[in-house]
């Protein structure tokens, strides 16, 4: 058996056992609060996440068709359709473009907030309150008034700034590259957690930038629950393989999102105005597939390698 509930005097014994310690007698400033343990003796993998993606391929496929027509199609086709096929004024197109912006972001993001406020909520944050909902949903939150008040300001002149209303989506992904560039660089300076980061309370060490995401995602949107937080953690303290692939992730994700973001900017701001619309609308989204891709694929390989070096690890320790 991989995983056992702590009885309450184990947990008291490890209570007792961080109290002793000189440095820090707060456990939760240590490690974040886990229900489950490790306990098969034989230690003959890492600790499994159970959690895949096979099964659930053909709803992620819906629900990002839906965002490629909400967040791309959409916003594109409006501007043609209504700059160039009606008398509206200039004002009027764009006023018309945001008000019918992100429909399906914003039924997800309700969605997600559900999941997290009800009562008996089964994707919860370790440790937290309710009213903490998760990391990730105070990111998305700042992130939609940051796009809303951008797009706003764009809509406020009689001829509407183009390129402006072009930089919403750059100006997102600028955003959460260079979050997941501070966070991993305070890691590495052993800076502690300013704020709770999810299932991470105020005070701990910080983990690679992309953990919080990749918990919250995948407890909460990709149905894991909070068992998938709690097994995330055990394997992040467990393996020294993971956590470095979480840490080469996170600057695969930053310095990737830094430059697309940089290079689109510069695009924007160049070529002509239809031209800079279509193409601050798009090329975000094109690098994001292709960095899925690649991580996907990255992820397989690291996880295979993870296995391999943990056998090869327990048989020197065994003698073998």
């Amino acid at each position: 058996m991989w995983f056992k509930k702590k009885t309450p005097q184990a947990q008291e014994t490890g209570d007792a056992a961080v109290d002793a310690a000189p440095v820090n007698t707060n456990p939760n400033a240590t490690y974040a609060p886990t229900q489950v343990v490790y306990t098969d003796q034989s230690f003959a993998k890492p600790p499994p996440l159970n959690y895949t993606l096979r099964t659930r391929k053909k709803s992620l496929a819906i629900f990002w068709s839906l965002i490629i027509l909400d967040c791309v199609c959409m916003p594109i086709a409006l501007y043609f359709g209504l700059w160039y096929g009606t008398s509206l004024s200039h004002n009027a197109v764009f006023s018309i473009s945001t008000g019918a912006l992100g429909t399906v972001s914003i039924v997800e993001y309700f969605i997600r907030f559900r999941r997290l406020w009800r009562k008996g909520s089964t994707c919860r944050v370790i440790g937290a309150r309710r009213y903490y909902l998760d990391f990730f949903h105070w990111e998305l939150s700042i992130a939609w008034i940051a796009v809303m008040i951008e797009l706003i300001v764009g809509t406020v002149p009689e001829e509407p700034p183009i390129r402006l209303l072009a930089m919403p989506v750059p100006s997102m992904v600028a955003a959460i590259g260079l979050e997941l560039l501070v966070v991993d660089i305070l890691r590495l300076w052993g800076v502690p957690a300013p704020v709770r980061v999810s299932s991470l309370p105020r005070g701990s060490p910080l983990r690679p930038g992309i953990y919080s995401i990749i918990e919250d995602v995948c407890a909460v949107d990709g149905s894991g629950g909070t068992e998938f937080r709690q097994r995330l953690n055990l394997r992040y303290q467990a393996s020294k393989m993971f956590r470095e692939m979480l840490h080469r992730l996170t600057l695969f994700w930053a310095f990737g999102a830094l430059a697309v973001s940089a290079s689109t900017t510069a695009i924007i701001f160049t070529v002509n105005k239809d031209v800079a619309y279509v193409l601050g609308w798009t090329i975000p989204f094109v690098w994001a597939g292709l960095w899925t891709v690649i991580t996907t694929y990255w992820v397989k390989w690291a996880l295979a390698a993870e296995e391999k070096q943990w056998a090869e690890e327990r048989n020197k320790a065994n003698g073998g």
